[in-house]
This record gives C-alpha cells, structure tokens and sequence, in this order.
C-alpha cells in the first residue's frame, strides 16, 4: 500500500510541475518583452539631447557642402563648426549580443525540459498501471506481442499503399519508352524481371507480416515444433534456379542479338568514334569517303590531340562534332576508346551502355527511331535534349563529362556535318609537310 501511494505522489508531483511550466512559459515570455521594450525606451542614442546634436551634425554637413556659403563664412566661424562637430561626433559603437538570441535559447531550453517532463509521466502512468494489473492478478506478460502484431498489420497495408504509389507516381515519371530498335528489346526483359520480382517481393511480405500476427505468442498456447521438411526445402530451392536461369539466358540472348551484327550492316552504317577523357569527350566523323582515318597515343602532340595518323588519306576529310548529331531510321555504329582511364559510354534514352577501355576499341550499333523534335512533342517539354554520359566515375570532375545528342532527319545531318571543322587543319597541314621525310615511321606506327 506504502509502495502504490509513494508512486501517486509522484505522479502527481510531476503533473503539477508540467502544469507549472505551462504557466512559467508565457509568464517569462512576457518578461523578457518588457525588459527589451525598458532597454529600448532608456536607449541614450534616442534622447532628445542627442537628437540636437545629430541636427548639428547635419547642418554642419550641409554648410560644409555648400561652396557658396563656406566662402563668405570666416576663419574663427570654420574653427567653430569644426569644433562642435568634434565635440558631437558619437562614441565609438559597442556591439551587444541582442536579447533576442537569449529569448530564443531560453524557449528552446525550456521546450526540451518540457518534452522530457512528459515523456517522463507517460512513463510513470504506464509504470504504474502494469504495476496496478500485477497486484490484482491481471497481468498479462504477452500482452505486448497482440500490439506488435497489430502493428505488423498496419505496417503491411502502408507498404503495399507504398508500392502502387511507387509504381503509379514514380513509375511514370521516371520511365520514358527506348528511341531505339534494341532499346525496345532491352526494355521487354527489364518489364519482365520486374513483375516477376514485384510479385515475388509482395508475395514474401504477405506472408512474412500476416504470418508474424496470426501465430503470435499467445497464453495458453503452445508452438508446434517442425523442423525440416524435404519437399518444402526442393520447392524453394527449384523454383527460385528456374526462374533465375529464365532471366539469365533472356538476358544472354538479347545481349546476343543486339552486339552481333552481321559484317555488312556494320559497313553500311555511320561510323562515330568517341575518345573519353579525363574530363571530356571527343567526337570524331568521317567525311566524305564514309571513313574514319587511324590513330596512334604516340602521334600526339599539341596540335595532335587526338593523336590521329595523318598519313591515312582516310582521316584528311574527318570531322570533329561539338554534339554527337545522328540521323533518324539509319544505323550508327559507335566506337568507343579511352585516352587515360576506363570510362562508361552512356545514352540512356538510347538503352545504350559500354565502358571505353584504353588501349583497345569497344563497338556498339544501333538505330535511332524519334528525332528530338518529336521526343519534345512528346513530352510536352521544348527544352529536352538527349544526352551523353560517363556512367564510370573517373574523377572530381566525372558529373561534367557529357555530350549532348540530337537526332534529326538526314537532310538537316548533312547540313550539319558540312558545317563542323575538321581535324586535319592548316596548322596540322604544315607540320605533316614538314616532316614528309618521315612518312614510313608513321605507317608503322598505326594501331586504330
């Protein structure tokens, strides 16, 4: 009985020192307003003598700027303005914390106080009802697990709100259809794995939380020991490798149709080389012989970036692209090299993806189906652009390494390419001349 009433008090001693904080809150709120407001009022820079000395100081400003006046005025008149606006000019100002920031603190201190105080009582209540329930025999020490298989259940309903709302909301505005040939392949598989995981995924919540409510522990209940089942274990281990090898060879066969092209669509198709770099990207065209010309990292030099073999004809009309411009319906055949280090060729409106390794050439073909004017259209959105990314992080600066593409007709193509400069420049034409005596060292030192 001592025990039951010593923890009353408590509770109640607790009650009122949260109703007195209550009350303490506004009332030293209050104060603080008033002891602001005094200080302002009692402010020396406010009373009424100062206010006389700052219109001496003004109108000593304005007889000093006025020319006409500081002319007729005579010497002892100067010494005495000067003198009066010395002897007026303001101390020196000293910086005070403003009573604000100490309100504020002390709202904070207070508000942290107040939390603790009630988390503290909610605390003791609870304490002292389980405590109440143990005397009169009502006490249930698995009460708590109905709670938290409850709370499984509801857990279970916000995630599937969650999920269909990811896939209403977040689905479509992230997913764009492929403007490609193979992109539309690529993206069969990706739907494909994703309804079987989906499924998968919700299936094993499902009964993962609806299971943990159902045979919670309970009193008076006693859990049924089983612990191995033969066919059980062969139906989770089978079926998951089958739907696994489906994936795989799905994926294998689509990888496998779309990067072996056969030889005579490769050389009907738009060559494009692509050299990364730290941190940037160089794209080359061929001209008008439909060829692009060798290269070599040891033919690089200053006005040879690009390291590119002059002594190949085939490289004379090449082409350098600011944008990577492709015409719509045609096929282009991409090649992919590195200058450093290992970088990622990336288009993902493309459904295109391959890492550019130094020292050797990677190929990727394929055929643009929507011209960016109608991808605009599409999507409502005149500033859309495709673009071409590094999805390797190479560096500090890999977010700034991309290209934009633009898919037009293949008239408004060749307008473009015949606008674009070529490598082989007047600067480049004269070192090659100059050196024309050493043209067999160059044809051997072709790699590309």
């Amino acid at each position: 009985m001592k025990f039951t009433t010593y923890n009353k008090f408590k509770t109640v001693f607790s009650f009122l020192l949260l109703c007195n904080m209550l009350l303490a809150l506004p009332v030293f709120a209050s104060i603080q307003d008033s002891v602001v407001t005094t200080n302002v009022q009692a402010d020396p820079a406010t009373t009424p003598g100062n206010e006389q000395v700052d219109s001496v100081a003004v109108a000593t400003d304005d007889v000093s700027s006025d020319t006409t006046t500081s002319a007729v005025v005579g010497k002892d008149e100067e010494a005495g303005v000067s003198g009066t606006s010395a002897s007026t000019s303001a101390p020196e100002e000293v910086k005070k914390t403003d009573p604000q920031v100490y309100k504020n603190i002390t709202y904070y201190v207070m508000y942290f106080l107040l939390i603790c105080i009630i988390i503290a009582v909610v605390g003791k209540i609870h304490h002292i009802y389980t405590l109440s329930r143990r005397i009169n025999g009502k006490y249930n020490p698995l009460a708590n697990n109905n709670l938290q298989a409850a709370l499984f259940l509801v857990f279970l309903v916000l995630f599937l709100g969650g999920v269909y709302y990811s896939y209403a909301v977040w689905g479509v505005w992230s997913w764009r259809d492929a403007v490609t040939e193979h992109g539309k392949d690529i993206d069969r598989m990706f739907i494909i794995t994703l309804i079987i995981t989906t499924f998968v995924m919700i299936l094993v919540h499902i009964l993962l939380l609806v299971f943990a409510y159902v045979y919670r522990m309970r009193l008076n209940r006693k859990a049924y020991f089983y612990p191995h089942n033969d066919a059980i274990e062969r139906l989770w281990t089978i079926i998951p490798a089958l739907v696994l090898t489906v994936l795989v060879l799905f994926g294998f066969f689509t990888w496998r149709k779309i990067t072996n092209v056969p030889e005579e669509l490769q050389k009907s198709a738009l060559q494009v080389e692509v050299l990364g770099e730290q941190f940037m990207w160089t794209v080359r065209y061929p001209g008008a012989d439909g060829q692009i010309g060798k290269r070599n990292y040891k033919l690089t030099t200053p006005t040879n970036p690009y390291g590119i073999d002059f002594t190949d004809k085939s490289s004379w009309d090449d082409v350098k692209g600011a944008d990577i411009v492709l015409p719509v319906n045609k096929p282009v055949r991409f090649h992919i090299i590195s200058k450093d280090i290992i970088h990622s060729f990336y288009m993902p409106d493309f459904r295109v993806q391959i890492n550019a390794v130094p020292g050797m050439t990677n190929y990727f073909q394929f055929t643009p189906t929507t011209t960016t004017r109608e991808m605009r259209d599409k999507l409502n959105d005149q500033s859309y652009d495709f673009v071409m990314l590094c999805a390797k992080i190479c560096g500090e600066s890999h977010y700034n390494m991309q290209k934009k593409v633009v898919v037009v007709t293949e008239a408004e193509y060749k307008e473009w390419l015949a606008k674009q400069q070529k490598f082989f420049t007047e600067d480049i034409q004269k070192e090659f001349a100059n050196a024309g005596n050493e043209e067999e060292v160059l044809n051997t030192a072709s790699l590309n």
